[in-house]
């Protein structure tokens, strides 16, 4: 194994993971954003939007997300819609993540005993105080292992996002392997980075469900 590589190639490689912990940042954030309105247009708009929707999500959870990622980039120009690499690949994780996130929180808010709401329509809550008060708070403690669950592998599906030139971890990694013929190194310090990328995330996640555990038990 010849270590003298990455200090040529190390700056290139940490430039790289930077890139994919931004589209993974973004990625995740906006499919959250957007799986959470997808829940609640399911839970409280009319059949026919529901409808609409649902075959919005399960489109999107039936085909892979390299052919999500090459209709929105390569098939996009055909109907007016440009976007360079790292828009397009946010977009792209944004839209094949939404539907997964969706699901989750569709569950998590099933899970909130019934007896709470109807409580809370009882005193005359509204049903966007009854959300914000209720339905999110204890709904998102039933969700959290699930949300970081997903968003662990929305980091692995960051490094399809090198088909489109992202320069992100694996992009980067490919051309060192390409120019220096050393794969083995590449791989290596590929599979290093997201094992560190992930033991982060999962720590992180753990530890804002006890916090959030904790804030509801003390929550007069």
């Amino acid at each position: 194994m010849e270590l003298s590589i990455f200090a040529h190639y190390w700056p290139m490689l940490l430039k790289g993971f930077g890139m994919t912990v931004l589209c993974w940042i973004l990625g995740t954030g906006f499919g959250m954003a957007l799986g959470l309105i997808i829940a609640l247009i399911q839970r409280y708009s009319i059949a026919p939007v529901r409808w609409l929707v649902q075959v919005y999500v399960e489109i999107i959870r039936g085909t892979p997300f390299l052919v999500q990622l090459f209709l929105l980039y390569y098939g996009g120009p055909m109907v007016g819609i440009r976007l360079d690499p790292l828009p397009a690949g946010i977009v792209g994780l944004t839209i094949y993540g939404s539907p997964y996130f969706a699901e989750i929180f569709r569950s998590a808010f099933r899970a909130v005993p019934t007896g709470q709401i109807e409580a809370a329509r009882a005193i005359g809550m509204s049903e966007p105080t009854i959300v914000q008060r209720i339905l999110l708070p204890v709904g998102l403690v039933s969700a959290l292992p699930a949300l970081v669950n997903f968003s662990i592998i929305l980091t692995k599906e960051t490094v399809i996002l090198s088909i489109i030139t992202v320069p992100e971890l694996l992009y980067q990694t490919q051309r060192m392997s390409t120019e220096t013929f050393r794969y083995l190194e590449a791989n290596l310090v590929l599979a290093l980075f997201f094992w560190v990328f992930v033991e982060i995330i999962s720590r992180i996640g753990r530890r804002f469900e006890r916090r959030i555990t904790h804030y509801l038990i003390e929550r007069p």
